[in-house]
């Protein structure tokens, strides 16, 4: 399923809902009409303590949508080893540099969870695809509890589709793994030909877009804890929004972005001289993909007028140039990626890890998993002068020495 057509689906089920409400809108009114006449023939009786927890819980669910600021934090020690002794006077918050009281804590241990896994498919990943999949699929049999936890899959290269909706079902996401595989050069060719959305013929990796989409259009969707898990080189190409804009959007759904950086340098030598299978010693058109420029003098820099994203974010790419960003005149570039993966996960309050030969990726997703049943959840009513629509920033530290807080760096207050 791509995700144009799950948006429509969803704007479908949105408008339906209030015909839904009118019913219960009628009752009320009765309701309070019948309190109004009995309130004039005798004193009401004193509530009793259940009858007091009802009167109380619309207010609070309310209160809870509307006002209230999650935050889930993990604590680590000195020799990285989780924390899960704290206690709410353990820990500050900050908003804007202004303290919060902390009104809400708990210990995460076993809460659902809402997991989505976005799998990089384009070319550079064609040979790290099978111990993607193997590992991903230990990692979710392991991880979830098909009485209360769901994940989907979503794979990117110059397309993003949603290879399983939101399941419990281990067979399903496994069916979904299964079609994790890179794209061919014919489909690549044809698939991404309007200029105008920055891609060439050629394909292109739109690891932003994929990020927004999963947040906009699933996790924001959900209540409790939700984290996304990014297997990629951190290398954007084609997407039609910025690396700011992708953050925004997983700040905005209280998204955790987990990244793993799987890169294999080799696959861009390799492509250098034309894909395999593809048209002999040719590559691409232009001079090959990636590494060299398409047609009419490369992305970023000659797709768009002016020389970069809309808006004239700059044409070198997200970080240090603004939007829309790639792997830009040089071709691939290993510390962009890292740094691109590194901010997707220390801004949301995820993680950044590294595929190497000291931590495999099984060992990364052990992690992972370690992390997400070991959480704090820690929530605030902001101030009215801290409450304003925008950005505010975050910092949660503890009254303990050698501790360090992991948490999303701010959230977005007001309508986008």
């Amino acid at each position: 399923m791509h995700f144009a057509t799950r948006a429509t689906h969803l704007y479908a089920q949105f408008v339906s809902r209030p015909t839904a409400l009118a019913p219960l809108f009628v009752a009320l009114a009765l309701l309070f009409s019948c309190r109004m006449l009995h309130g004039q023939q005798a004193p009401p009786p004193q509530p009793n303590q259940q009858e007091q927890q009802e009167q109380q819980e619309p207010a609070t669910t309310i209160k809870k949508d509307v006002n209230v600021v999650n935050v889930l934090a993990t604590v680590r020690n000195k020799q990285g080893q989780i924390v899960t002794t704290l206690n709410k006077d353990d820990f500050k918050l900050e908003a804007d540099g202004h303290p919060q009281t902390i009104r809400y804590f708990s210990r995460v241990t076993d809460t659902p969870l809402t997991l989505g896994l976005l799998v990089d498919t384009s070319l550079s990943q064609r040979r790290l695809l099978d111990k993607e999949r193997t590992a991903s699929y230990t990692f979710l049999n392991d991880m979830l509890d098909q009485t209360k936890d769901k994940a989907c899959v979503v794979h990117f290269d110059f397309e993003i589709e949603l290879l399983q909706d939101l399941t419990s079902s281990r067979p399903k996401l496994e069916a979904a793994l299964q079609k994790l595989e890179v794209p061919e050069p014919r489909q690549m060719q044809t698939g991404g030909s309007d200029p105008g959305q920055g891609q060439m013929h050629g394909g292109g990796t739109k690891l932003y877009d994929a990020v927004f989409l999963a947040s906009d259009e699933i996790t924001s969707k959900q209540q409790g804890r939700k984290a996304l898990i990014i297997l990629s080189d951190g290398v954007d190409q084609g997407s039609k929004v910025s690396l700011p804009r992708a953050i925004e959007a997983a700040q905005r759904a209280d998204t955790l972005v987990y990244t793993i950086l799987f890169a294999d340098p080799e696959a861009y030598n390799n492509m250098a001289g034309g894909y395999p299978g593809g048209r002999h010693g040719g590559g691409y058109p232009g001079g090959g993909y990636p590494g060299r420029r398409y047609p009419g003098g490369g992305y970023p820099g000659g797709g768009y007028p002016g020389g970069g994203y809309p808006g004239g974010g700059g044409g070198g790419g997200y970080p240090g140039g603004g939007g829309g960003g790639g792997r830009g005149r040089g071709g691939y570039s290993h510390a962009d990626g890292k740094q691109v993966m590194q901010q997707l996960a220390q801004l949301t309050g995820g993680r950044f890890f590294e595929v190497s030969k000291h931590e495999s990726i099984d060992d990364i997703y052990k992690t992972i998993g370690e992390e997400l049943r070991n959480q704090y959840s820690l929530g605030f009513t902001p101030d009215q002068a801290d409450a304003e629509s925008g950005y505010h920033k975050l910092t949660v530290t503890t009254t303990q020495k050698d501790l360090t807080v992991q948490a999303r760096d701010g959230y977005y207050s007001g309508k986008q």
